[in-house]
């Protein structure tokens, strides 16, 4: 069984969390909360209506600070009040096709964010490590199916991937020039195509599957074949908290990490959308609609071998068992559950199993 993220380690730990509002940072700020670490949040409001944010009612456990990343002084200003041990970055436009809609927007936060915070971070004392997550699509990817591994080219076709691939160089510059003088680890890391209970972004797959078991409608995909590396929410965190765990007491780990599923067993958007229907009993099926001159990958795994072996890292909830979860979250939203109750009881879960 592999390791879950130590209580002693984060038990009164002073946090930053950027993103705290979004899908990933409300499950990280919770699982945070319930080890007993002391959470501070930069973020803006949550974008969607409802939120997990607001479901799980995530602020009433931690400081939340609504703040724009771009916002150089107020970011240096909550860095300030935070006096952080240790930082992780979550703050991001997250979204590829929304990223051909809004590319300055989607550069100037996910690359001059990331600058604001390490330049605010730089001249701070008691830092113990920096974790900046950024994504599986920062590779240079020629769709050969091949996994990749964390000394592969960055690249990126499309604005979303491209500015990602830049906050890694970003982070790399910044860790070299100011950081590693001082003894902090800086480091990245590096996921995507996570899912989990509590996602109702745009042009997601799970939330998309939601809204149209709600209304009755067919599901309809972009990329059915596509191959992407799914992973549940809880599986990818556990990865961003052990990593920042061995970087703050001086583990012999590389600068920047993969997460993700074992790429033996590639799964393609259209069987992960079929499992997700069956599991929540939808039967209106789904039909595809390309889209004309896509810029998306078709095939993208992760060679995550690294994190499992240095960190003893796995995925407790592969393949079925994440299906399962997600299923589990949104019946018992739909079914007017506590879901503050709810979401913490699958984290407790998520440590048993």
């Amino acid at each position: 069984m592999s390791k879950l993220p130590d209580p002693d380690f984060w038990r009164d730990r002073r946090v930053l969390l950027t993103g705290h509002t979004g899908f990933k940072g409300s499950w990280t700020a919770l699982w945070l909360q319930r080890l007993g670490a002391d959470v501070t949040g930069l973020a803006l409001a949550p974008d969607t209506d409802p939120s997990l944010f607001g479901l799980a009612r995530v602020a009433e456990g931690m400081r939340s600070h609504v703040a724009d990343i771009r916002d150089r002084e107020a970011v240096t200003r909550i860095v300030g009040k935070a006096a952080p041990d240790i930082v992780l970055h979550l703050a991001a436009q997250p979204l590829v096709r929304r990223s051909l809609r809004e590319p300055v927007e989607t550069v100037a936060t996910n690359v001059l964010g990331t600058a604001h915070l390490l330049d605010a971070l730089r001249g701070r004392a008691g830092l113990s490590a920096v974790l900046v997550v950024t994504s599986d699509k920062v590779y240079l990817n020629t769709n050969s199916g091949d996994p990749f591994g964390e000394t592969d080219p960055l690249g990126g076709k499309d604005p979303y991937s491209a500015s990602k691939a830049a906050a890694e160089i970003v982070t790399g510059s910044f860790a070299k020039s100011f950081f590693d003088a001082k003894g902090v680890p800086v480091a990245t890391a590096r996921a995507g195509n996570v899912v989990g209970g509590g996602d109702f972004s745009e042009d997601r797959i799970v939330p998309d599957l939601v809204t149209a078991l709600r209304r009755g409608e067919q599901l309809v995909l972009r990329h059915p074949e596509a191959v992407r590396p799914w992973q549940h929410v809880l599986d990818c965190i556990a990865g961003y908290l052990l990593y920042a765990e061995a970087l703050a007491t001086g583990a012999d780990v590389p600068a920047a990490l993969n997460f993700g599923p074992e790429p033996s067993q590639p799964v393609k958007v259209a069987e992960f959308a079929t499992a997700l229907q069956e599991a929540m009993e939808a039967t209106s099926g789904w039909r595809h609609e390309p889209v004309p001159g896509s810029v998306e990958a078709q095939l993208l795994t992760l060679d995550s071998s690294a994190a499992r072996r240095l960190l003893d890292w796995r995925d407790r909830l592969p393949g079925r068992a994440s299906v399962d979860a997600v299923a589990a979250w949104y019946r018992a939203w739909l079914h007017g559950a506590d879901m503050a109750a709810f979401t913490m009881e699958q984290i407790a879960s998520y440590g048993k199993g």
